[in-house]
């Protein structure tokens, strides 16, 4: 089984800490904040590892290397632009082959225990009628109003109320099936869409949760990390 960490985004609401060290790398308690899933992922068995770079991507791979150092085997897609995110994955499919993966953002700090995630994808290989599962987490300040309902175990982005796509997912390769490689495509509208038709599964998740996207939410994420070691 594979993961693909999403780590090819500017960064803009952590300048100027971003204008030299990508947000993927940012110190959280002596370790990358990226380094933390890459730990977790090990422990949950996924050992190899596809990430995603464009904004200093070079320091991301010199830093990272072959991902020995974490327990895992990285492979890296470089993109001269950032495709964001659907535009991203459909870039690095031919990486991640034809089975489920799971899918995680590098900008975010859990708990998560990642092996659920691993046993969700393993029972999407035998149902090929889910394309995604998400985790839905609770609503943070900066985004009220959230993004989907879970509704019986599945994800319906019209129904309330609505919960915050937490950027844990397990990923089926079809879902980014109308996507061209090298175009700028958000994965946001194609979840909707394929929700509608019923085929995302989802669950709640109430642990610790954070987007480290401003200079006090890393402070707040290096002090869970410290306390967490």
């Amino acid at each position: 089984m594979k993961a693909m960490i999403l780590a090819a985004g500017r960064g803009e609401r952590m300048r100027p800490l971003t204008d030299t060290c990508p947000k993927p790398l940012l110190d959280v308690a002596g370790t990358p904040l990226i380094g933390w899933h890459l730990r977790r992922l090990a422990a949950a068995g996924v050992t190899d590892v596809v990430i995603n770079h464009a904004w200093l991507g070079e320091l991301i791979e010199a830093t990272l290397g072959d991902g020995t150092a974490y327990g895992v085997r990285i492979a890296y897609s470089a993109e001269t632009t950032a495709l964001e995110t659907a535009g991203g994955i459909a870039m690095a499919l031919p990486l991640l082959g034809d089975a489920p993966f799971l899918l995680l953002s590098g900008d975010i700090y859990t708990d998560y225990d990642l092996a659920h995630l691993v046993g969700v994808a393993r029972q999407m290989a035998a149902d090929p009628t889910r394309l995604a599962h998400l985790v839905m987490v609770d609503n943070p300040p900066y985004h009220p109003r959230g993004d989907f309902a879970v509704v019986d175990g599945m994800i319906d982005p019209d129904a309330e109320p609505k919960l915050c796509f937490g950027n844990l997912t397990v990923c089926r390769p079809a879902l980014l099936a109308g996507v061209t490689p090298g175009e700028v495509v958000r994965l946001g509208p194609i979840l909707a869409q394929a929700a509608r038709a019923g085929r995302i599964s989802g669950e709640y998740f109430g642990g610790a949760w954070f987007n480290v996207g401003t200079p006090d939410e890393l402070q707040t994420v290096r002090e869970a990390a410290a306390a967490s070691v």
